[in-house]
């Protein structure tokens, strides 16, 4: 037991220094010059939260709704393909809507057409769904933004693997779109708190074990 507290709390150690490493490299991109969204490649923990532009022309047509909460309230993530110029398509997470305008119709205003230019946050695809909620493509129930499943879904070709969170644009908002820009970027970092427990534990069991062995000891003189 000794053994095994004291290797938990290593573990969290390293878990925090890991973690603060992420949250460094994460402001860092957040704070970097906008870039050209066909710029941005490498692995995926090295793309993800990279400020982005991309120019295309929206599908609206072919728009998702993903069950969301934010500081909004309940609603939905619209979540829109965007057609390049140079091929293929990026899914864009236009912002957010509350349930009463999940309907285009009552959106109409705020739904561009023609060639626009998004500038906005890398994301990563999120697969399988919501706890205990999986997404439900063919009764058009998306509870995640599966980039795979969704491109799939609407049968989009050459889709990339990520999809941007647009920021949020006056404009739209106005016209009662969806309110962009929305992105929460937090990390817990409770692993110091985690390690001294682990520690601590680890000291009340060496405790313990001295003092079985002073007793034992007596017992055998």
């Amino acid at each position: 037991m000794l053994a095994g507290f004291m290797w938990l709390g290593l573990w969290q150690i390293e878990r925090r220094a890991w973690k603060h490493d992420l949250i460094d490299r994460v402001e860092a991109r957040l704070s970097a010059p906008v870039q050209p969204f066909a710029r941005i490649t490498g692995p995926p923990k090295d793309r993800e939260y990279s400020r982005v532009r991309v120019t295309g022309r929206f599908d609206h047509g072919a728009e998702v709704l993903v069950q969301a909460v934010t500081e909004l309230g309940g609603g939905f993530w619209v979540l829109t393909p965007l057609h390049l110029d140079q091929g293929g398509s990026v899914l864009v997470n236009r912002g957010f809507v509350p349930p009463q305008r999940r309907d285009p119709a009552t959106r109409a205003a705020a739904q561009p057409e023609g060639a626009v230019t998004v500038t906005g946050l890398l994301r990563l695809t999120e697969p399988d769904g919501a706890f205990l909620r999986q997404n439900d493509p063919a009764g058009g129930r998306w509870y995640s933004r599966d980039v795979a499943a969704i491109a799939q879904d609407l049968g989009l070709p050459n889709a990339a693997p990520d999809f941007i969170d647009a920021d949020a644009d006056p404009d739209v908002i106005a016209a009662d779109g969806p309110q962009g820009g929305l992105t929460v970027v937090q990390f817990r970092d409770t692993h110091l708190i985690y390690a001294l427990t682990w520690f601590t534990l680890a000291g009340l069991v060496a405790f313990a074990l001295t003092v079985l062995i002073r007793h034992e000891y007596r017992l055998r003189r």
